[in-house]
């Protein structure tokens, strides 16, 4: 196929002659495409071109091979059988028939579709097509027949089968690979390729196959020893594969070995391509076209399909590249370079226009208006399109423009005028010549003033936390607008962003910014750059930012002691400000937090680094920071220092609270306050416990190894109760004892209650308590104590061990039971109890509560107020058969700002109370009975009366508001 666009005329050629067009030919061309109709091998097989033509010029395709794919069939002749010894090796040749395109083999053994299958012993050859047998068995006899395909055309023919019989004149005895198939000496390999090397020998016993390269480099992966070792195929074929291979037949009767070498090539692949361009007259061109291919390319080029003649001296093609100087329109056309080598060749197309042109400013008009500063320079362009390139003059309104070392005229064409003045502005003409004709452009130059930053470059000086102003004050022309840009180290500032710290505070002539709670980070330069139209102009400002030190760096601890330590370090940042004071910080196990450190010296000027710490305690594991101080403030501490223990000393520290006393007979119990961790002064801590009876001379001990215990406990049968002894509490570590404490008194256990207390009674005090009185036993005798008493009760639906239990506290006669049930007997029995416990218990004694109180409260309750009094009166509260008769009643009233009632007690249904009636008051009233206190009324409120007298009911229910009822129920009367 010939692909060409509309308009293009398309020929071809075979083996460089032309194909002629001629009616009834077997060869007809179509929209560029040739066909070929009735195939023949011998005539249509050659080498294709296809050259496509059109007003711009010819080019030349890639050459086209065309091969005629065929098989033909075999001879009919028989083929003579083949005798060879059993144990012989033998080659059964194929001879395939004449052929066009790739062939596969294959054999068959006696009849289809019985294949031979390959394996150490069999092979087939891809390569000949033969079969070789490397020692024959008589298995082996028969008829063997080779089959060929095309792989082109997919047809298939047979070969006359191959008789192989057996001699009967003996076997043949073992001898040493013989290698039938060998690789030639050199194969040339295309780049990507896959090749595939085959080696087969013949031998008793069946010869091994193997596969090395002789330079002991290991195959690739990609590498595939297949068919028993026979073939060696290596895929997509590269630089590196190259190189020399060897196989190597073995048998145990010797071995043999055949060689050869692998060499790379790559047909030519474009890498730099010659593009299309449009020049003029007189100008010079250059293209390059590069190549890449093993062995190197060589080049030619083709002008319109034809090779390009040198003859001139002003066309050169130099190692690929063409060059063609003082261009005329006759080298207008269609270009290509070939770039070849052995192995293929590659075309690049491209197009060279040479064009003859008038001036022409229709593209290119000059800036209707060109803006510049004065003072400074500016490039008025003039670039008008014309072929070839002509002269170029300026005029400044009528008349000429002359060159001075202000004005100029580059080589370009372009007017370039400095150090403008304000003379210099008007209209300027841009007038272009060639042989062609004349072409002009104009436009006009307007001076602004220049822009001037009138702020002056300075440092500020300023500390965190406070805001400061930097300014960008200009001059500029008042017909331009300007712009102001802040950057920051060279990085433009946001504004809006980086936490609010940055806002804008010039007006219109100004670019001031403003810094809010400045931080030490915002130290560096700042730079106002100003632009307008014309110009542009900048002006930096650096900033200092005064604050506290960093942290100190590179804490170190060492000369470590039992209590000191000697502490290093090295300054940190002063962040402008220098550092007068340095503070050292401590923190352990024990302490809350970090806590201020003693040192010698006391106070750590500026320039002190180091420092020993003392007054530390030892044993104990400490951390260390400094902390630096100037005029600005405190910093941030350092980094903590690795953890460090003191050493261990004797210890110093006794336990404190020493006391004791109680626990079981025979017993003598020592508690103290246990020593903290941070004093134990080291490994191995414990206490040293000293006690002797008191008058006694010689002092026992005893050692408590853990150093959170609190009591010590000696139990002897000797020791008489209650009897009291000196003991005193010491310490130790590993380092060995040390102090003990101070002297204390303690007294030994003491005996349990030996009696129980007498005379006891029980008295019903309401439905729902009892009292209970005794008589005491001695409070205090020489062998024991009493604490109190235990009470033990028990109604009669419960059984005494489910008992509750009451204790009462020091040498006292009674006490109330509360919380019982109404109408309900209760037995009690009581004993006197101490530190070693309890006594016997005394009688038990039985005692009924009183019925409950009347459950109904009072009703129909009505007051009477005047200005000095209050009279309540309410109906009698009748109990019901089950409950205490009433005796009386309890009056609670408060003021309604008051907290605390006041209570008035009666024997009848009324009540007079004394009390001015410009308050508001809350009133409650309650049965009483020998069960108790009965329900409550409800609650009454009486609101100040402003009138002389007032009367009212106290609701019977709740359904609305107090203050709603009393509208409804109270009536005001007023005597005149």
């Amino acid at each position: 196929f010939c692909h060409v666009a509309l308009y293009v005329h398309a020929q071809w050629k075979m083996n460089d002659s032309f194909i002629p067009p001629q009616p009834g030919s077997r060869y007809s061309i179509s929209g560029g495409n040739l066909r070929i109709s009735q195939l023949n091998k011998e005539e249509d097989a050659g080498i294709y071109q296809c050259l496509a033509s059109n007003s711009f010029g010819t080019i030349l395709s890639r050459e086209a091979s065309l091969h005629i794919a065929y098989l033909e069939e075999f001879k009919t002749q028989r083929r003579s059988p083949v005798s060879v010894r059993e144990g012989q090796g033998v080659v059964l040749l194929c001879g395939p028939p004449a052929h066009m395109g790739e062939l596969t083999f294959s054999w068959i053994f006696n009849e289809y579709p019985s294949f031979v299958k390959q394996d150490t012993r069999r092979f087939v050859s891809q390569k000949t097509g033969n079969l070789y047998i490397a020692k024959v068995e008589p298995s082996d006899v028969g008829n063997y027949t080779c089959v060929v395909t095309n792989t082109v055309t997919q047809s298939r023919v047979q070969g006359p089968p191959t008789p192989l019989v057996l001699r009967s004149d003996g076997i043949m005895g073992e001898y040493e690979p013989k290698i039938e198939i060998q690789f030639p000496d050199v194969l040339a390999v295309a780049k990507g390729l896959t090749v595939k090397l085959e080696c087969f020998a013949l031998g008793n016993p069946v010869p091994s196959i193997t596969w090395r390269r002789p330079d002991g480099v290991p195959f690739p992966r990609k590498v595939d020893v297949n068919k028993s070792s026979g073939v060696l195929e290596i895929p997509y074929f590269q630089q590196e594969d190259a190189g020399a291979f060897e196989c190597m037949a073995e048998n145990s009767r010797g071995k043999n070995t055949v060689k050869g070498r692998l060499s790379f090539y790559a047909p030519p692949h474009l890498v730099e391509k010659p593009q299309d361009v449009q020049k003029a007259i007189d100008e010079s061109l250059l293209w390059e076209c590069k190549a890449s291919a093993k062995p190197k390319p060589s080049y030619r080029w083709l002008k319109n399909g034809e090779p390009l003649e040198s003859f001139e001296d002003r066309i050169q093609v130099v190692n690929g590249a063409l060059s063609i100087s003082s261009l005329t329109l006759s080298d207008t056309g269609m270009y290509q370079c070939i770039a070849e080598n052995r192995h293929g060749r590659v075309f690049a197309n491209t197009e060279l226009r040479v064009i003859a042109v008038a001036p022409d400013f229709s593209n290119s008009v000059l800036k209707a208006q060109t803006l510049a500063r004065q003072g400074g320079d500016v490039l008025i362009e003039c670039r008008p399109r014309m072929s070839p390139r002509g002269m170029i003059s300026w005029r400044k309104g009528k008349e000429a423009l002359r060159e001075s070392h202000r004005v100029s005229v580059l080589d370009n064409g372009s007017l370039r005028i400095s150090n403008i003045t304000k003379l210099d502005a008007g209209l300027y003409t841009c007038v272009a010549r060639n042989q062609f004709g004349v072409a002009s452009s104009a436009g006009t130059l307007v001076v602004k003033e220049p822009t001037i930053i009138t702020s002056k470059a300075t440092q500020l000086d300023v500390t965190v936390g406070e805001s400061v102003v930097i300014p960008c004050q200009v001059s500029r022309d008042p017909t331009l607008d300007v712009r102001f840009t802040w950057f920051f180290n060279e990085q433009l500032i946001n504004f809006g962003s980086h936490g609010g710290y940055f806002e804008k505070v010039g007006g219109a002539s100004a670019g001031d910014i403003m810094i809010r709670n400045i931080q030490l980070r915002h130290a560096g330069r700042y730079t106002c750059a100003v632009q307008t139209k014309v110009d542009s102009a900048s002006i930096a400002t650096d900033v200092v930012v005064r604050g506290p030190p960093d942290p100190p760096l590179d804490i170190k601890v060492d000369e470590v002691t039992e209590t000191t330590s000697f502490v290093s370090w090295s300054p940190g940042p002063d962040n402008h400000s220098p550092v007068f004071a340095y503070n050292i910080q401590i923190r352990s196990p024990f302490s809350l937090g970090w806590q201020a450190a003693k040192t010698v010296p006391a106070s750590l000027g500026g320039q002190q680094l180091s420092a020993r710490v003392v007054e530390l305690s030892p044993w104990v594991e400490y951390e260390f920071r400094v902390l630096a101080t100037n005029s600005v403030g405190t910093g941030e501490p350092s980094k903590p220092s690795q953890k460090i223990r003191t050493k261990d000393t004797l210890p110093r520290t006794t336990p404190a609270r020493v006391s004791g006393g109680g626990g079981s007979r025979s017993e003598l119990v020592i508690t103290w306050e246990p020593v903290p961790e941070e004093l134990q002064c080291g490994p191995g801590f414990g206490y040293v416990v000293a006690f002797r009876p008191l008058g006694g001379q010689s002092w026992m001990q005893a050692a408590v190894t853990s150093p959170d215990a609190s009591r010590y406990i000696f139990k002897n049968e000797s020791i008489p109760p209650f009897s009291p002894f000196h003991v005193k509490v010491g310490v130790y570590n590993n380092k060995g004892e040390g102090p003990f404490g101070s002297v204390t008194t303690i007294y030994s256990a003491e005996e349990e209650p030996s009696r129980a207390p007498s005379r006891v009674r029980a008295k019903s005090l309401s439905a729902s308590e009892v009292e209970v009185s005794w008589k005491p036993l001695p409070w205090s005798t020489s062998r024991t104590r009493i604490m109190g008493y235990e009470l033990r009760y028990w109604s009669t639906k419960d059984r005494p061990d489910t008992a509750s239990v009451m204790r009462t506290v020091g040498n006292r006669t009674s006490a109330v039971i509360r919380g019982l049930d109404p109408s309900s007997t209760y037995y009690i029995k009581l004993k006197a109890y101490n530190s070693a416990g309890v006594g016997p218990d005394s009688a038990v004694v039985n005692v009924t509560t009183k019925r409950p109180p009347p459950s109904q409260s009072p009703v129909k309750v009505m007051w009477n107020a005047t200005d000095s009094k209050l009279i309540l009166k309410w109906d009698h509260v009748k109990a019901l058969e089950n409950e205490s008769e009433v005796m009386g009643y309890k009056v609670m009233y408060k003021q309604s700002r008051q907290s605390r009632p006041s209570v008035v007690e009666t024997n009848s249904t009324s009540l007079e109370l004394s009390l001015p009636v410009d308050e508001d008051y809350i009133i409650q009233i309650k049965p009483v009975s020998e069960g108790g206190e009965g329900s409550s009324s409800k609650q009454i409120t009486i609101p100040r009366i402003a009138v002389a007298h007032a009367i009212g009911f106290a609701p019977e229910r709740r359904a609305l508001p107090v203050l709603v009822t009393l509208s409804l129920y109270c009536t005001v009367r007023t005597f005149l």
